[in-house]
């Protein structure tokens, strides 16, 4: 496993990161706890949740799997969803921290921008999450690079702490973010965490053409893979041939090609 700095965080942080969206949803605990003690043991130490995910309960399992880890080993990033108003991130973080029974976590992002923020309401907020002790970073997840730079600003201009991640999507299909957001957070340095890497399965070769599709895959009654085949259908069988000539698993090309931007710091 690979390790790389994230941002002025002591611990350097895994190259991939667990996401754990399907805990508590298509994941029992069981299973959940088996997923995170084989990350664990391969060297994973950065896990992503959110208070969205399986309203909640991802965190809760995501606490209890880790609970005999000493807590310095490893990065915990979590979201709020309630809401991007003062109340919302204050209360909402207090939530998370109950729900994974830890004391801090080392990431807090506001998982999505809404129409009509209050910047400066979300970036003093989010500062005094930081001087409370309960994250030792914040950021962002789905911010297009001008909001997240007017957002730092306010909070420069303010003495606050900065946002230090934007947690987009980012694969060979979903390449938008390469225009601006990229280029923007190699200028300001920000931390790139990228999820979807696999497209929903599409280049981990869960869907083939003239196969039957894999019922049990995850993204059977996601309606994007129906789209992205049909207009990128000949590309993926390419690329899943050349891995195969490469002797590689398709989805661990996906993801080296992810991480071979000089802009990403996990998938």
């Amino acid at each position: 496993m690979e390790y790389t700095n994230f941002s002025n965080h002591p611990l350097n942080v895994s190259k991939i990161c667990l996401g754990t969206m399907n805990f508590g949803n298509k994941c029992d605990f069981k299973v959940s706890e088996e997923i995170m003690r084989s990350a664990y043991e391969q060297g994973i130490n950065f896990f992503d949740t959110a208070a969205m995910y399986s309203a909640g309960v991802s965190e809760e399992f995501v606490g209890k799997a880790l609970a005999n880890i000493e807590r310095e080993k490893i990065f915990i990033g979590t979201k709020v969803v309630k809401g991007i108003d003062r109340e919302s991130i204050i209360t909402e973080l207090d939530e998370c921290l109950k729900r994974l029974d830890m004391d801090y976590v080392d990431l807090y992002m506001i998982h999505w921008p809404v129409k009509g923020m209050n910047l400066a309401e979300m970036m003093g907020a989010l500062n005094d999450t930081v001087k409370s002790g309960k994250t030792k970073l914040i950021g962002c997840c789905n911010f297009p690079a001008y909001l997240m730079a007017l957002s730092n600003t306010v909070a420069v201009e303010n003495g606050w702490e900065k946002m230090v991640c934007n947690q987009i999507a980012y694969n060979m299909i979903e390449r938008g973010v390469e225009v601006e957001i990229l280029p923007y957070a190699m200028a300001d340095n920000v931390e790139i965490t990228a999820y979807r890497p696999l497209s929903v399965g599409l280049l981990a070769g869960k869907f083939r053409q003239n196969k039957p599709m894999q019922l049990s895959a995850r993204g059977t009654n996601d309606s994007r893979v129906i789209t992205w085949f049909t207009q990128y259908g000949e590309g993926i069988e390419r690329f899943i041939a050349f891995a195969e000539k490469k002797g590689v698993h398709p989805a661990q090309l996906a993801v080296a090609w992810i991480l071979h931007s000089p802009a990403v710091t996990s998938a």
